[in-house]
């Protein structure tokens, strides 16, 4: 099961398990879509992989 990290690791934005907007690497590390594409150009800044949009959790999944 995906590790669900609960903010932007750039700018900090939270992005809840339902958000859209969240974009991980394939090691999980995660971030917002607008630092993903606007500061990151869509790599990791850590691991240099390739940035894509989260799956989104059902809430009830998560229980």
């Amino acid at each position: 099961m995906l590790e669900m990290r609960p903010d932007c690791g750039c700018c900090g934005r939270v992005l809840p398990q339902s958000s859209a907007e969240a974009m991980i690497c394939s090691f999980e590390c995660t971030f917002c879509a607008a630092c993903a594409s606007e500061v990151l150009d869509h790599r990791c800044p850590n691991c240099g992989g390739e940035l894509v949009r989260r799956p989104i959790r059902d809430v009830s999944a998560s229980a």
